[in-house]
């Protein structure tokens, strides 16, 4: 049907557009942020992209929810504004021929926040979980920026390196300076790395370097020159263990745990692929706009109606993982935004008049 054709082929390049603005704009908010951390030596270079991506991956469910709503809300105020609405219902296709091309429309973003949200998003969480952990484990050298002095975690020694390589474990150009007895230690090296000694000890291995002892203010410093300097950091850090923040937990452990936190966080996977649906059928209502009047709300009524539904399911979940209401609960929020949708839908297909006006209509029929 031209209709159908016509109508998915427009959502659809809208929606590519917004989904492609969103994340550009979110990416390039999160990579300042990192590129900020990276920079004063709180995180690795190397480690950007990676926590990019992972970061990524879990935000991508309420991306497409919003791209959804939003090119269905765009798309179909333009169809008002240009009369074509007017057209169509001319034709006999009423606003409920409309449901089911939104709906095929929605469908394939349905089925892929179903997929990131119940399989993908926890496995992201979970290597991001890690690899933070791996991070933190690592040798403060390994998590310096280059070029920016970086003090350890003892607070007793000071790192100032010229390049990192985390794919060899290598430094290039190292300085360390170091107090110890009273004493200030200055080591100067073209490279260096960190390895594990027999006795599980971290040892920083500095090759073909110099190195200063003495007190400051004294001219009676002693100079050696090295092949090889090694400096004991401390024991290896332990083995990661078990990672157990409940974003990182398999969907199916949620099924089969009893607690009320697992199944908020059950209830609160299983309601974004819905809300991807339930935002698309709202979004024809809503659209509505009178090209006379030469001013709409409606995007306006839509963020009200966005934040009190995606507000309404937070406190939903809360209220489950609190163990106030049973995890199947959350239901009565999607059926209400399926309620109102209904609602607004009928109420637009009545014939045209004030809103007012038809309220009191209906109230004396009744």
């Amino acid at each position: 049907m031209v209709f159908h054709r016509s109508l998915t082929r427009e959502l659809t390049f809208t929606a590519v557009g917004v989904f492609v603005v969103l994340l550009a704009i979110l990416l390039t908010t999160q990579t300042i942020n990192l590129l900020g951390r990276a920079a004063e030596g709180r995180i690795a270079n190397e480690a950007v992209a990676a926590l990019i991506g992972f970061w990524s991956l879990g935000l991508f469910p309420l991306l497409l929810i919003l791209t959804v709503f939003i090119s269905t809300l765009v798309v179909l105020t333009r169809v008002w504004r240009d009369h074509e609405m007017t057209v169509w219902l001319s034709s006999g296709i009423g606003l409920k021929d409309w449901i089911w091309p939104l709906m095929r429309f929605a469908l394939p973003f349905v089925l892929i926040i179903a997929t990131l949200t119940l399989y993908i998003s926890p496995w992201a969480a979970y290597r991001s979980k890690e690899y933070a952990e791996v991070l933190k484990q690592r040798e403060e050298i390994s998590a310096i920026s280059p070029g920016v002095f970086k003090e350890s975690g003892a607070a007793n020694r000071v790192y100032f390196i010229e390049q990192y390589s985390a794919v060899h474990g290598t430094a290039n150009h190292v300085f360390m300076q170091e107090i110890s007895d009273g004493k200030v230690g200055t080591i100067l090296a073209r490279a260096g790395k960190v390895i594990s000694n027999a006795y599980g000890e971290r040892v920083l291995e500095l090759t073909d370097g110099r190195r200063y002892v003495g007190v400051p203010g004294r001219a009676d410093f002693e100079e050696a020159h090295f092949e090889r300097y090694r400096v004991v950091l401390g024991e290896a850090p332990p083995m990661i263990g078990q990672i157990t923040n409940i974003q990182t937990r398999p969907t199916a452990a949620l099924w089969a745990s009893d607690e009320p936190s697992d199944k908020a966080e059950l209830a609160w996977r299983l309601s974004l692929p819905l809300t991807c649906a339930l935002l698309a059928l709202l979004a024809l209502p809503l659209s509505y706009f009178n090209p006379r009047s030469g001013h709409t709300y409606n995007l306006v009524y839509a963020l009200i109606a966005f934040l009190l539904y995606q507000n309404a399911l937070t406190l939903m979940r809360n209220w489950i993982g609190d163990g106030k209401v049973p995890w199947g609960a959350v239901v009565v929020v999607h059926l209400a935004l399926f309620a109102v949708s209904l609602g607004l839908l009928w109420l637009r297909s009545l014939p045209a008049a004030p809103l007012s006006r038809t309220l009191v209509t209906l109230f004396k029929k009744a």
